[in-house]
């Protein structure tokens, strides 16, 4: 059985991949930010961490990682006339400096596994032009620029990929699907006529942290419903 990392595991994707990484067998070790998760399952634990910290601690993590995923995310959509720079820094900061600070501090036990996985999100926003979405595919430009760079460095033994999710019903999405209007709205833009679910993501995650991908690296998988691929 193997160690892996969940940052961003309280709820949405991150907590449903946890969950299914610890009902395999495998030691978890989620973290969230503000809302406090108690664990029903003994092999996953649940620890405070605010990746906007200069200096946090993880020392709660063994010495060796098989895995990680970096969960935490937002989703700001506005008319690009009315965000401010300092809005684009502020995403930048949590999905891509956080994501970076995290491996940084971790790499020494991804390494020592020897054969290690690491799993980040992108949107379909990033190939795909969207209305008021400059704000999250900027930041989700740099995951992809990230993906595949840091692949090439870590190459053999850390495998670098990500995930490129169309809208997913989490908590982070509900303010798009807080009726059943806009459920059917943004099910119907699909060519699969239905809104993507945490368990839809979190299976890819799962499967791209496992052996079962171990001859895959630098990849951006879109997991969105035909949107990226066909009309």
């Amino acid at each position: 059985m193997k160690n892996y990392l969940i940052i961003g595991a309280s709820s949405g994707i991150g907590n449903t991949l946890a969950k299914i990484l610890a009902e395999s067998g495998h030691t978890v070790f989620g973290t969230y930010f503000k809302n406090t998760v108690e664990s029903e399952i003994p092999n996953l634990s649940f620890n405070p961490l605010n990746v906007l910290e200069e200096d946090f601690n993880l020392d709660f993590l063994p010495e060796k990682l098989d895995g990680i995923a970096y969960c935490p995310g937002s989703i700001n959509l506005k008319p690009f006339s009315r965000i401010k720079p300092e809005e684009f820094v502020q995403d930048y900061e949590l999905q891509v400096i956080g994501a970076i600070k995290i491996l940084q501090a971790v790499s020494s036990r991804l390494k020592a596994s020897g054969n290690s996985s690491v799993v980040l999100f992108s949107t379909v926003a990033v190939q795909n032009g969207f209305n008021f979405h400059t704000q999250v595919a900027a930041s989700k430009g740099a995951i992809e620029g990230l993906t595949r760079s840091l692949a090439s460095e870590w190459a053999p033994s850390i495998r670098v990929n990500a995930i490129a999710p169309s809208i997913t019903d989490t908590p982070l999405a509900q303010k798009l699907l807080n009726s059943e209007e806009k459920k059917s709205a943004n099910a119907q833009r699909h060519p699969l006529k239905k809104i993507g679910s945490t368990q839809d993501i979190a299976e890819m995650a799962n499967f791209l942290l496992s052996e079962k991908s171990s001859w895959i690296t630098g990849q951006v998988f879109h997991v969105d419903g035909g949107m990226a691929g066909i009309n």
